[in-house]
């Protein structure tokens, strides 16, 4: 495969990489004025053009209460599943089908795959398929400044998984700029903890280094090359090894390590592969204020339902890739604050289209947004979404790889995904402002809307199907109490009635949150604004003893 530059620009823009930048604002704004405009010309158009937006939205939404339902399923099946045995059965294929043949004869889908699984190893004889004991999982946990208390549960987490931990290796990914508390949080982890894995390493991402945005990714990737000489040392080839990268607050299930060591065995094509689990925003759920609870679990339902809909799974936070592919990649990007997310379209064309990202349905545990006060959190949670929002600079990138002669994928599925990421962030801009507003729009900026009987039943239609979309919701407050973990005994019984009546604020957070933070991100990029700075998420702590308010 010939290399070439799969790089973000630095600098200057190209008139045509500026345009596809500014493209998401003109969308995203763009329908809002149509609508505007539309009223003024003719308000029975606003209103059939308003209609057609809702009645697309309730008919995705009808889709995500089934793909939420057909996710948490899979999540349920696959936690009670014996990764550890299952991986440990591809070391000899041969004598364990034999041995399942001679015990059952039948089972569930799950059983069967995994049968078909063994067989597909023995007959391919000619594909080299790795033993799992030649497999190392590899993590690289990336630190700012973060406490010994928020870090210390993630390496606790790597201690209880069921993978063999000598065939675990750890790298502590950690920043310069975060001074001498950071360094001594890590030399404090490894004294503790170093005995129990293969490897526990301490890298320095020093500060300041050329051609770097201020982020996650040039840590990483500085760790990354660091954990690509010792491999060379220690004679481990880069085809045998899986790099998870993590936050400092993430906890892996306790079979992530298995899972991913046995879907990496049976794949034949594995260098071209990703592994997403599905991040929860959950450890601190009970902690954080009603508000935060609400986009924390909305945005873990959106990992679930994203995990069973494999043409639009993307690399998100916390995931997996072999380490042959990122060095011949050199890593993840250094020039986005936004590198897992990126990470997906790095690959895509540096593997010209022959890439994709396997499920791995167990969950990886995260923080929800908690800072040292509750208005503190209001603006941290903001930042966070807005910094995910900022997704929308890999449309210029996508855009100008497949709109062009020199073109090295496939133009139709290509393009196909292209439509997906733009459509998806205009959605997340506009979406909740029009179903919101959008009816009421016409009677007020129209005089000519009292003699439209579209227009003056607009509102009441708009509340109908509103109404309707209540099931959706429903079914994710089902979910959502099936999800938490168990309530602290710090917090009495009457803070489930408040885990219930938050989501009356999910309107609020919808727009609040959701549609302005995508809005503030679109707009930087309209301005040619660009965010070269990784606005970390601030990791607070509730200890047992403390109270919190019940909100």
């Amino acid at each position: 495969m010939t290399t070439r530059d799969i790089e973000i620009p630095l600098g200057k823009r190209t008139r045509k990489y500026r345009f596809f930048e500014m493209l998401p604002a003109f969308l995203s704004y763009g329908a809002i004025i149509i609508l505007i405009i539309l009223s003024l010309v003719n308000p029975t158009l606003a209103a059939i053009y308003l209609l057609l937006i809702i009645i697309t939205t309730l008919v995705k939404a009808i889709g995500i209460a089934y793909h939420t339902t057909v996710g948490r399923n899979r999540l349920e099946k696959a936690q009670r599943t014996d990764w550890r045995d299952r991986l440990l059965q591809l070391e000899d294929p041969g004598a364990s089908l034999k041995k399942l043949r001679q015990h059952s004869h039948s089972g569930s889908f799950e059983n069967e795959q995994h049968r078909a699984n063994l067989e597909d190893i023995i007959a391919d004889s000619g594909n080299a398929y790795p033993m799992p004991s030649q497999i190392y999982n590899a993590v690289i946990v990336a630190i700012y400044n973060e406490s010994y208390e928020v870090l210390r549960p993630t390496i606790e987490s790597l201690v209880d998984t069921t993978y063999d931990k000598d065939h675990l290796i750890v790298v502590l990914a950690y920043e310069e700029r975060g001074g001498i508390e950071t360094e001594a949080t890590v030399r404090r982890i490894k004294k503790e903890f170093g005995s129990h894995f293969r490897a526990l390493h301490l890298v320095k991402h020093p500060d300041h280094m050329p051609n770097e945005v201020r982020g996650k990714g040039g840590n990483i990737t500085y760790s990354g090359f660091f954990l690509k000489n010792w491999l060379q040392k220690v004679s481990i080839p880069y085809s045998n090894v899986i790099v998870t990268t993590l936050d400092c607050d993430n906890r892996p299930h306790k079979t992530y390590f298995d899972y991913v060591a046995y879907e990496y065995i049976v794949h034949p094509d594995r260098k071209h592969l990703s592994f997403q689990p599905i991040s929860l925003f959950l450890n601190n759920i009970w902690d954080v204020p009603a508000p935060m609870r609400v986009v924390a679990t909305g945005n873990s339902f959106w990992n679930i339902i994203s995990s069973v809909r494999p043409h639009v799974l993307r690399n998100f936070a916390s995931h997996s890739q072999p380490m042959d592919a990122l060095v011949e990649m050199n890593f993840w990007s250094t020039r986005t604050i936004v590198e897992d997310g990126h990470q997906y379209w790095r690959s895509y064309f540096h593997f010209d289209g022959r890439y994709s990202v396997v499920p791995i349905f167990v969950p990886i545990y995260q923080d929800a947004v908690l800072s040292s006060t509750y208005w503190r959190t209001l603006k941290a949670q903001f930042i966070q979404l807005r910094r995910w929002a900022y997704g929308a600079s890999d449309v210029p990138y996508v855009a100008t790889r497949i709109f062009t002669k020199d073109a090295h994928v496939s133009f139709a599925p290509s393009f196909a995904r292209f439509v997906r990421l733009l459509d998806g962030h205009v959605t997340l801009a506009c979406i909740a402002v029009l179903i919101a507003v959008g009816g009421w729009i016409p009677l007020f900026v129209s005089v000519e809307a009292s003699q439209s009987i579209a227009a003056q039943q607009l509102p009441e239609i708009v509340s109908r199907i509103q109404q309707f979309a209540l099931i959706g919701l429903l079914i994710t407050i089902f979910f959502a109490f099936k999800l938490l973990p168990p309530r602290p005994e710090r917090y009495k019984r009457h803070r489930n009635i408040w885990m219930l009546a938050q989501w009356l604020l999910m309107p609020f957070t919808a727009i609040i949150y959701s549609s302005a933070s995508a809005f503030t991100s679109q707009t930087a990029l309209l301005l040619g604004r660009y965010f070269d700075k990784f606005d970390v998420t601030e990791k607070a702590t509730v200890a047992n003893s403390s109270s919190q308010k019940d909100n």
